[in-house]
């Protein structure tokens, strides 16, 4: 983002000229700074994960549309909103966000509602992710959902992992080896799974032992981020031995390396889903339609998939994907994983400023 100078309160007269020039160009420049999609009809900016959009597609989608699709990228949810707070809402055309922030974002006024006839090919998303989160069904169009769980290094674990106290709880062999996401929600709401709590818990007396059982991990961890998914993962090379993960991301990270494991734990784990949404200072949401319309059409939602290693919202998409892609439980998890696992649900004030005091604690 453009950044205005700093100057002395003591200026000359010709310093003084220079200032109103340099402030001046600040304010008429600002607008195409806050929102790089202005310098642009033909361009879509895309607040997004990295490695979760095939690349492919989005050439595809220049050719036949004429419109450039351009990535800026977050590490986890909270950075997402970061971002947002920091830009209030402006510098993105789309935003892919997780169902629990989409009421979040609209309260804030972030969010452009999105008319259906706008998109025709909403008529093949389940409508149970459609209506999942609130606020959804206004102003949010399903991406994938999936779950969260644990990669593990099979090579140099030998020891079974089957559960959330495998990761809190670790062997003295995974000091400093451990990655976890640096999400409140997701850390939090972990531990609580693993004390046998619901991960949605508002009971202070639950989230202080949650807090425990997180101090107690924190020498194991070598970093509260989100692990690379790239050939140079510290999961690849092994310096990371386990890391809470994303099921599709752990399979991408199987690419580099096969030993790497993927775990739903017995206790049950998160489940959410994606969505895209329009922002409301968004100039192009004609354009957005338009990209909105097109992934969501079954056979490029197939290949989106396939890319990603994500279960798809879309219905019509599962007759383009190959047979051992839809029987993978690690993509599609069975049905007793599904029961035991968590949508993130809105908390009461008190207990999100709880939540965020735990949260700041362990990572400092």
């Amino acid at each position: 983002m453009f950044k205005a100078p700093r100057y002395s309160l003591f200026l000359s007269y010709h310093g003084f000229a220079i200032f109103l020039l340099v402030s001046c160009l600040y304010s008429a420049l600002m607008p195409f700074y806050l929102n790089p999609a202005h310098a642009s009809e033909k361009q879509l900016v895309l607040l997004n994960w990295s490695e979760y959009f095939d690349q492919e597609v989005l050439v595809d989608f220049e050719k036949e549309h004429g419109i450039k699709v351009t990535e800026a990228y977050y590490e986890t949810d909270e950075l997402r909103t970061e971002m947002l707070i920091n830009s209030d809402g402006k510098g993105y055309d789309l935003i892919l966000c997780n169902g629990v922030n989409v009421a979040l974002y609209a309260q804030k006024k972030w969010l452009a509602p999105i008319p259906e006839k706008k998109i025709p090919n909403l008529q093949y998303v389940d409508q149970r992710w459609r209506e999942g989160f609130p606020e959804t069904k206004t102003y949010g169009v399903p991406f994938f959902w999936g779950t969260l769980g644990i990669a593990y290094r099979s090579d140099l674990i030998t020891k079974p992992v089957t559960g959330w106290h495998d990761l809190f709880v670790p062997d003295d062999m995974l000091r400093g080896k451990i990655v976890m996401i640096k999400d409140s929600r997701d850390l939090i709401g972990m531990a609580l799974k693993a004390k046998g709590y619901s991960a949605n818990s508002t009971n202070p007396e639950e989230l202080d032992q949650a807090k425990e059982l997180l101090l107690y991990q924190k020498p194991f961890v070598r970093a509260y981020s989100y692990v690379s998914l790239s050939k140079q993962s510290s999961m690849v090379t092994g310096q990371t031995m386990m890391a809470m993960i994303y099921n599709g991301d752990a399979l991408m990270l199987q690419e580099h390396e096969p030993a790497i494991k993927f775990v739903q734990p017995k206790e049950g784990g998160s489940l959410w889903c994606d969505y895209f949404l329009i922002a409301s200072s968004s100039l192009h949401k004609e354009a957005a339609y338009t990209f909105l319309n097109y992934i969501h059409r079954p056979e490029i939602m197939a290949r989106l998939a396939q890319y990603a290693y994500y279960a798809s919202t879309n219905t019509k998409a599962a007759e383009y994907l190959p047979t051992d892609f839809l029987t993978n439980p690690t993509i599609y998890p069975p049905k007793e994983v599904l029961e035991k696992s968590e949508i993130f649900q809105q908390l009461p004030p008190r207990t999100v400023k709880k939540i965020n005091s735990i949260f700041n604690l362990i990572i400092q």
